[in-house]
């Protein structure tokens, strides 16, 4: 018999928190889980899940438009912001009402309070002291705030979600995904928007000839991206915020958005008292096991500043599974090609190496195409596809995939399971491609 109260306790009720403690109960091991806000953790409150649906929302505009090339006597009405939070409202708290019901068909013990460790093997879960045999921190990420003046004025991607207005005129700071992803939904939703970037382009880290491509259609559509330039003080003017800029330019708004990247939440657990180490960005410090410096405690998830997306810190969870009770050497997971999309306007969709990374280690070719999909070509739509295929000469292994269009996320899953597989240039061409669609593109790039 156990002398601890739980055999598993996990911190946060997010994707690889709830993922870990159901799995782990589905084992035979009683778990606890402590969540202080909503169930669901980033994605399902304040990340991709409404974000996605904002997303949805702000492409009507466009659609209806389009109609009317193929002959639908359709115009575009007045978007009610306040009736779609509410619908995305009720959509997350049926989520939220779905991980509940996932804990609890498992029987995993939920708390609904702050947790903190205090000692070996020891928490405190609201006013209750808690033993586990073994600890989990799973409590995500949080909105990271640059220090200027006026920073108290602006609002960050957690709080776009329950704003009782839309914004007429916003600037979006900040030139990751997230920042091009709501750049896009508010021009579709018919704001005027503008990204301050600090750099020379936005998506640091992706393939430049693909955010070039992006950052040409985003600039088309009216979107006026300031590189190279940062906020040097903001302050209120009427029922405006003034924004002064590092380069001498002035400009009012109703709402600035810090997208501006996330840091580890890890404040207020007990980590320091533990001695549990940090990295320089504050991220939990993991081996190969996810377990931390401390014996016993373990982290995995957007906290440990590996890769921060939800699928991640599932197959974290799972890896770790598999360790503790299905006799696997190791729970680390293959961080190698994984999917990603941004869903900015249009979509990004990659996988693999981008162009210079690949040009470091290898002699490559280049596939590219660059075309108006058949969709657009009577509606007056003048958006375009980008699709690019980078290839190991010697082996023609594909390196690379990436593509700037729509719905690339979708057309990007299936085609990650052959870069996974290690598909090469010769089996795309081999594959008779489906006519017509944008997808056939990809067998017969040349």
């Amino acid at each position: 018999m156990s002398n601890f109260d739980f055999d598993l306790f996990v911190i946060g009720a997010g994707s690889g928190g709830v993922r870990a403690a159901r799995k782990a109960a589905g084992e035979g091991v009683k778990v606890g889980i402590a969540e202080e806000k909503e169930l669901g953790g980033t994605c399902v409150n304040v990340g991709c899940v409404p974000k996605k649906l904002m997303v949805y929302a702000a492409s009507y505009p466009q659609q209806v438009k389009n109609a009317q090339g193929f002959g639908w006597n359709a115009s575009v009405g007045e978007f009610d912001w306040a009736a779609f939070i509410q619908k995305k409202n009720t959509e997350i708290l049926r989520l939220n009402g779905i991980y509940e019901n996932l804990l609890d068909n498992t029987g995993v013990t939920l708390f609904k309070a702050k947790a903190k460790l205090i000692k070996a093997n020891t928490l405190q879960v609201g006013d209750k002291i808690i033993t586990a045999k073994r600890i989990l921190i799973a409590v995500g990420g949080k909105p990271f705030v640059p220090d200027f003046n006026g920073k108290e004025l602006c609002i960050t991607s957690d709080d776009v979600f329950f704003l009782q207005e839309q914004p007429k005129q916003i600037l979006v700071v900040g030139g990751g995904y997230i920042a091009v992803e709501f750049a896009g939904i508010f021009k579709g939703m018919g704001s005027k928007v503008d990204v301050l970037c600090r750099k020379n382009r936005v998506l640091n880290g992706f393939d430049d000839s693909t955010v070039e491509f992006l950052m040409g259609q985003m600039q088309e559509q009216g979107i006026d991206i300031m590189f190279e330039n940062c906020i040097q003080k903001i302050e209120t003017v009427g029922n405006k915020k003034q924004v002064l800029f590092k380069d001498g330019q002035s400009r009012s708004y109703d709402q600035i958005l810090l997208a501006t990247g996330r840091t580890s939440a890890v404040d207020n657990l007990g980590l320091k008292d533990m001695g549990i180490e940090l990295n320089k960005t504050n991220a939990i410090v993991v081996d190969n096991n996810y377990q931390t410096n401390i014996k016993d405690v373990y982290a995995i998830g957007d906290v440990i500043g590996k890769v921060q997306l939800t699928p991640v810190a599932i197959k974290e969870a799972m890896g770790l599974i598999a360790y503790w009770y299905k006799g696997a050497d190791s729970a680390q997971i293959d961080y190698a090609d994984i999917p990603t999309a941004v869903f900015c306007q249009p979509n990004i969709g990659t996988v693999g190496l981008t162009q210079a990374q690949a040009e470091q280690d290898f002699d490559v070719q280049v596939y590219e195409s660059n075309f108006r999909p058949m969709s657009n070509t009577i509606s007056g739509d003048t958006s375009r596809m980008y699709m690019k295929l980078i290839v190991e000469k010697s082996s023609q292994k594909v390196l690379g995939w990436h593509m700037c269009g729509q719905d690339a996320g979708e057309m990007l899953q299936g085609f990650a399971v052959a870069i996974k597989m290690g598909a090469t240039k010769h089996d795309f061409d081999a594959v008779i491609g489906i006519h017509p669609t944008a997808a056939e593109e990809w067998v017969t790039l040349n």
